[in-house]
């Protein structure tokens, strides 16, 4: 499948960059706009001007005959903001908010309620705006309305009542000022004022007695709120009451904190107080006996030697070997240290001093003991008093959670009186507020500025709208008609559309005969022969150039040219794109394969001969195909110099076999030798499928589109059948071109005559 779409992509496309069309967006560009408008500017100036007419009869008759008038008045609509009556300053509100309460009062205005009620009054039922109701539509603005004739279908009338106001009177608030513009519009001037003053009334007297009652309602709200909070006061006493005297605390009134401080907080910080001090004093008794403890053990301290030293005993066994040290001394000196009465004093100082040892041990275990069971009886004593103090001070703490207890209940009693009170001022005064509300005559918030006048003016039609509001729908009408005229437009009329739509080769684009002055009288295959300097031989000749460059030399030798379907102008094409490779001094062979409707016959007419030449001329490609005759016999070579002919011949059985047998493409590969061109003049693609048997035979094939004929769809289908048959396809020819105004078409014959013109003179 991929090898199939490379080969069509192959066929579609050349070795040169004429074969590649440019690529073309498929929106319109300001350059196309302007064409579309250029080519239909008669049609969208008539149809303006036919829209400015219709305006101005509609203007006319509807001013002569269904005039409207519209009657207004204003609503003045107060600050929303509610000043209390006994202040002196006045208070507003932003603007914003009083715009917003302005619309809120414009809605109500046009509320379903205040539409019905105001229908309903019998000033406004008899009216003949109301009246004009009770006949159908088609007679309702044509015929007199009689004020005395009775309603019958009263509830419709109602209805199509209620539906005209809604649609005719409106309701809307200015943004600066505080007013709302109330209008209404129907066909009598003094009854939109009345409807108009009528609305105004009801709505104010409404509006009035609402806001009326409802500052009436408010006070008797405010009067039961009022009685519920006295009686909510009178409970919040009774309760504080009650809690004074559940807890049996009569200063619960008074303030407390660091000033003032009741009985049982002071009681409980003493204790706590006491407690800590004797809790350190326990810490510090504790800490004696450990080090009492510890001193037992280690050597006599200062406090030891101090009782050693007063102690009786200690002073007469110091006194004692005070005096034997010093008579031993004596001894010494005089009878030296080994004497028996020296040995025996030192045995004496020994002994005297081992005393003084054991005593000191004595008196200091004593004075131990004595300090640390002192140490101990001074311990229990503190804990039996910390004891005594916790009991104590669990009791004040109980105190003082109740008094806490109580002091909170209190509060909130306190404070739902205190808000009660509140309330209650409050409320007092919105009632004294409200009283004088009721009193006031600005309560209601809107007031009437004035009644309506009757108008003195047509409100509907006026000129100003109807003639430009024609004049533009005309210009838009005309133009969109214009534009709807070119979209939906599907011939291929232009190289634009080649290029968007079919997307191949343009070889050339050739002119509708009728717009050449030169080619006009001449017969469509004769033009490149009978009139060579026009611009539609022109146009044949760029053809032939196109087709030369389309491939490398000598690939394009042998061209198909069919179209899509019948009276498309391949034939034409087939003729002078052979007469204009014939002016360029190349021999070429013109064959007719059309065998269901030949051409080139009757275009080609033989001049009288003799019997055997006429013999002769009835055979044909069909003849020689099917061996009746040789290559000469079908021949004709005496028409143009250059140029020789095979007619279709008579119509054969099977002429898609023929066109498809080996004697055809034999007879291609022979004549290529002999001729520079073989061209032939194909049938349809899209009626029968001859065109695509030859189209794999020839070279190239060449289709023709009528710019005034050829659809897109038939030139796509035409384009897909080939494509599908394999067939190399070198490009079109889009024929029979009409010059669009504000295309280049015109503009190019234009350039085309002038340069032709001198190109003559100098000839001449």
């Amino acid at each position: 499948m991929v090898e199939q779409q490379s080969k069509v992509v192959n066929r579609m496309t050349g070795p040169t960059a004429l074969r590649r069309p440019a690529a073309v967006t498929a929106a319109l560009t300001p350059k196309e706009v302007y064409s579309i408008l250029r080519r239909h500017i008669w049609l969208i100036i008539i149809l303006t001007i036919i829209g400015l007419i219709i305006a101005g009869i509609a203007w006319f008759l509807l001013k002569r005959y269904l005039p409207k008038y519209t009657a207004e008045t204003y609503i003045r609509v107060l600050s929303p903001v509610v000043t209390p009556p006994l202040t002196i300053e006045t208070t507003r509100a932003n603007k914003d908010i009083e715009y917003g309460y302005r619309v809120t009062i414009a809605n109500l205005l046009k509320q379903q309620s205040t539409l019905q009620e105001l229908i309903d009054r019998d000033d406004v039922q008899e009216t003949k705006w109301f009246r004009r109701f009770a006949k159908p539509w088609y007679k309702r603005w044509f015929t007199r309305v009689d004020d005395k004739e009775e309603i019958k279908n009263k509830a419709q009338c109602i209805l199509r009542a209620f539906k005209d106001l809604k649609k005719h009177l409106s309701a809307y608030p200015h943004r600066d000022a505080e007013f709302i513009v109330l209008k209404m519009t129907c066909l009598d001037a003094e009854e939109a004022a009345d409807i108009v003053n009528e609305m105004a009334k009801l709505f104010i007297d409404s509006y009035g007695s609402t806001k009326k009652n409802e500052v009436s309602n408010k006070l008797a709200e405010l009067t039961k709120r009022e009685i519920s909070v006295r009686g909510e006061l009178a409970a919040a006493e009774k309760a504080m009451a009650q809690v004074s005297e559940i807890s049996k605390i009569t200063d619960l009134e008074r303030p407390y904190g660091r000033a003032y401080q009741h009985v049982d907080e002071l009681k409980l910080n003493q204790l706590e107080l006491e407690q800590n001090n004797l809790n350190l004093l326990i810490k510090q008794a504790e800490a004696d006996i450990k080090n009492l403890e510890r001193l037992a053990t280690e050597p006599v301290n200062v406090q030891v030697e101090r009782q050693v030293e007063v102690d009786p005993v200690m002073i007469v066994l110091a006194q004692q070997l005070a005096f034997l040290e010093s008579e031993l001394a004596g001894q010494r000196a005089k009878f030296g240290d080994n004497h028996k009465a020296v040995l025996r004093t030192q045995e004496q100082v020994e002994k005297i001093k081992n005393e003084r040892q054991v005593r000191q041990s004595e008196i200091a275990e004593q004075v131990r003991q004595a300090n640390l069971k002192n140490a101990k009886d001074q311990l229990i004593v503190l804990q039996g008093r910390n004891k005594e103090l916790s009991l104590l001070r669990e009791e004040a703490q109980a105190r003082k959670k109740d008094l806490d207890l109580a002091r909170v209940q209190y509060a909130q009693r306190v404070a739902v009186r205190d808000e009660r009170k509140q309330m209650l001022d409050e409320i007092k005064a919105t009632i004294e507020n409200y009283k004088i509300m009721a009193r006031d005559p600005e309560t209601p918030k809107v007031q009437m500025v004035g009644l309506a006048q009757k108008p003195l003016e047509v409100s509907s039609p006026r000129w100003e709208f109807y003639f430009p509001g024609g004049l533009i729908l005309g210009l838009i009408f005309g133009i969109g008609l214009a534009f709807a005229l070119e979209l939906l437009n599907d011939l291929v009329r232009t190289p634009r559309d080649v290029a968007r739509f079919l997307r191949i080769p343009l070889l050339s684009v050739v002119p509708d005969a009728a717009e050449d002055e030169q080619a006009r009288d001449i017969e469509p295959c004769h033009i490149v022969r009978k009139a060579p300097y026009s611009i539609v031989s022109e146009s044949y000749r760029r053809c032939r150039t196109n087709i030369k460059l389309s491939g490398s030399d000598g690939s394009m030798r042998t061209l198909l040219v069919s179209s899509g379907a019948a009276g498309e102008g391949k034939t034409a094409v087939a003729v002078n794109l052979a007469a204009s490779f014939v002016a360029e001094n190349k021999k070429v062979l013109l064959i007719d394969a059309n065998f269901r409707r030949p051409g080139l016959e009757k275009i080609f007419t033989m001049p009288k001969a003799e019997d055997e030449q006429i013999k002769q001329s009835e055979f044909g490609l069909s003849s020689l195909l099917m061996g009746l005759c040789s290559y000469e016999d079908a021949k004709r070579s005496n028409v143009i110099e250059g140029l020789d002919i095979i007619f279709s011949g008579p119509l054969p059985s099977n002429p898609t076999e023929l066109l498809g047998s080996y004697r055809m493409e034999q007879l291609i590969k022979d004549r290529r030798q002999n001729y520079d061109y073989i061209i032939v003049d194909g049938p349809p693609v899209l009626l029968v499928s001859d065109a695509k048997v030859l189209a794999k035979i020839v070279d190239g094939t060449v289709l023709v589109f009528n710019a005034a004929s050829t659809r897109r769809g038939a030139a796509q289908r035409t384009i897909r059948e080939l494509i599908a048959a394999d067939a190399t396809i070198a490009g079109c020819v889009l024929f029979a071109v009409r010059a669009l105004k504000g295309g280049y078409f015109r503009e190019q014959f234009r350039s085309y005559r002038e340069y032709q013109k001198l190109h003559l003179a100098h000839s001449t």
